[in-house]
């Protein structure tokens, strides 16, 4: 898929029946613990809508293509206290394997280092989760040992500032080799 037609916006309440339909697929959610959905209701959504985007701090994403429609969504916190930023991406199963994640996921961490401060993100993926671990590992992320001030029960992988800004250097170079 070419990067091009990958469109990431912020979410809008116009977003939400896409997020209640990702949300409540067991594919999508079976590993952060419900492989039946989530079972989100519309009112619920809109409770949630009212809290997730506070910026530049934290963010959410809405994915999608012409092609394939509403794709999925990425999304950053920064705990401004430590400067660390969480991340997530979630895709549905008709999205996924096409590098949408990579770019979705690469948005909100460009976002996180820009707009949010944050001096470092991180994701904990569920260790069964392939995926994930092949996506996270493509941009970069490296496993470490968890801050005493972040609470995970899956191994935590991280990406400084540092590194992201060497990373895009050398894909860069690579690019216009």
């Amino acid at each position: 898929m070419n990067y091009s037609e990958i469109m990431i916006k912020e979410t809008t309440e116009e977003d939400l029946d896409n997020i209640m339909t990702l949300w409540n697929n067991g594919e999508v959610m079976k590993y952060v613990g419900f492989p039946e959905g989530l079972g989100i209701t519309k009112k619920e959504l809109e409770n949630w809508y009212k809290y997730i985007i506070n910026k530049p701090y934290r963010c959410h994403y809405s994915i999608y293509t012409d092609e394939l429609g509403y794709c999925g969504e990425s999304y950053y916190n920064v705990d401004v206290t430590t400067g660390y930023a969480c991340l997530d991406i979630k895709l549905l199963p008709h999205a996924q394997g096409k590098g949408i994640g990579y770019r979705g996921l690469s948005y909100a961490i460009e976002k996180a280092f820009k707009e949010g401060k944050a001096i470092a993100v991180y994701v904990d993926p569920h260790p069964d989760n392939k995926s994930a671990w092949k996506l996270y590992e493509k941009l970069g992320f490296m496993q470490t040992e968890t801050p005493h001030f972040i609470e995970t029960t899956h191994p935590y992988l991280e990406l400084t500032y540092e590194r992201w800004l060497e990373l895009n250097r050398i894909r860069d170079r690579e690019m216009y080799k």
